[in-house]
């Protein structure tokens, strides 16, 4: 009889906090609802990096609101993606680096491993030059100091990691709210007009036939469906002391799947607005090449008549990049211990990955300055997009296996529509190669 896996499970994701958060067994709704809410904030934090940032000021600055379709669409995406992610956590017991472990030939999990840690120092980069900013915006702290001083928040995530796994959802549900209500306001005296805005939510031809709409376009979508995030969905569901059940799995895919979808929701309206504020703000006067988060600071309380408008935007981007960097640790952790089994001590694991991230950073800062971190936190974006294909495939193909999933495997309209955003993601990565590499 044919195995589900090649290897036994040997371990569980996070021991540290596997099984540590209390379900109430015979409670209602919304108490068990309240529960397993959490994983999902941590997911949403992912997808409203300062990656995003970059990305969807570039694209409202540029094109105004056409590319609103496209953060729509890649949030779609993530909601199944992330949907797919928690269910092999909870069914499998296994985390995605894990369950590639127990599936794939090792030189093949090795690969997979360089990729994944690429993305993840390319997200950290992204994090790395977003709190640099904020620090430089905020303080008048240079970029060089910025990018030094983020090294220190490695002590930060010992002491949260110390406190419990709660600890660290709370302070990432507040950061959260923090960039909601800064957005809130933005949206407000930006007056953004909302015939556009309804218009920009549905796709244009003209995102596929211009080259540079193309390219923002897929930083877009690779900035919004972060692969680390697969990982990390997978791990820190299994946080939660549900029944290992058939019953208590199918509560627990219930609940994680509302708590996944309503965070992405609220990672939408951030991400959105951005666009929208930069659109409304900057596309309608004209400002068409505002393409970094120095110039759209510069630009706001002149365009707007409200010094507040900048500030709460710098404030805004440094809890995105505190906020990112809270789950990158994590899934750096997660990751590591997935493929390899290696298991370093948390803070040297994120010394090793904030240096990966600071080093290059810091010497573009010194060279280069603001636009250079610009559009390297750009650059970070499509690295982001091309890692996405390598975590997506096997993702759908371990949800998609009855020998792994059992009963709870993809039916088949899922199956279909997870395969076809795979393969839309696969086509643009390719198209982007090549208009990357011909010089187009």
């Amino acid at each position: 009889m044919k195995k589900p896996w090649l290897k036994e499970r040997q371990n569980n994701s996070l021991p540290e906090v596997f099984s540590s958060i209390n379900v109430p067994t015979n409670a209602g709704f919304w108490k068990k609802l309240l529960a397993f809410t959490g994983p999902g904030l941590m997911v949403a934090v992912g997808y409203m990096d300062p990656g995003n940032w970059a990305t969807d000021i570039s694209g409202g600055a540029k094109f105004g609101y056409t590319l609103l379709s496209v953060v729509l669409i890649s949030n779609i995406f993530a909601m199944i993606l992330q949907h797919l992610a928690l269910k092999l956590g909870i069914v499998a017991e296994r985390d995605l680096a894990q369950a590639c472990r127990d599936h794939f030939h090792p030189m093949i999990n090795f690969f997979l491993w360089i990729f994944c840690e690429i993305a993840i120092a390319a997200m950290d980069l992204a994090e790395v030059i977003g709190s640099a900013i904020a620090l430089n915006l905020l303080f008048g702290i240079p970029l060089t100091w910025g990018i030094a001083i983020t090294v220190v928040d490695v002590l930060l995530i010992l002491l949260l990691q110390a406190k419990g796994f709660r600890w660290i959802e709370s302070i990432v549900a507040g950061l959260i709210f923090i960039i909601l209500a800064c957005f809130a306001y933005e949206i407000i005296v930006s007056k953004p007009a909302l015939f556009p805005i309804l218009e920009g939510l549905v796709p244009q031809k003209e995102i596929i036939t211009n080259p540079s709409m193309l390219y923002i376009a897929i930083g877009i979508l690779g900035a919004t469906v972060m692969p680390h995030n697969l990982y990390l969905h997978s791990s820190i569901v299994q946080t939660r002391n549900y029944a290992r059940t058939t019953e208590g799995k199918k509560e627990a895919i219930k609940f994680a799947t509302i708590d996944s979808t309503f965070s992405l929701f609220l990672a939408f309206f951030i991400n959105a607005s951005i666009l929208i504020v930069a659109a409304a703000t900057f596309h309608t006067t004209g400002n068409h090449n505002i393409a970094d988060i120095h110039d759209a600071h510069k630009m706001l309380a002149p365009i707007l008549g409200t010094s507040l408008a900048s500030i709460l935007f710098a404030v805004a981007l440094l809890a995105s990049g505190q906020n990112s960097t809270l789950t990158g640790t994590l899934a750096g952790q997660i990751v590591m211990e997935g493929f390899l089994n290696i298991k370093l001590k948390p803070w040297f694991r994120r010394l090793i990955t904030r240096l990966i991230a600071v080093i290059p950073a810091f010497f573009v800062a010194l060279w280069y300055g603001e636009k250079g971190t610009a559009e390297l936190l750009v650059l970070s974006q499509v690295i982001l997009s091309m890692q996405l294909s390598f975590a997506v495939i096997p993702l759908v193909m371990f949800t998609s296996d009855k020998l792994k999933m059992g009963e709870f495997v993809n039916k088949t309209s899922l199956k279909i529509i997870a395969w076809i955003i795979s393969f839309i993601i696969i086509i643009l990565n390719l198209y982007l190669l090549y208009q990357t590499f011909s010089g187009q």
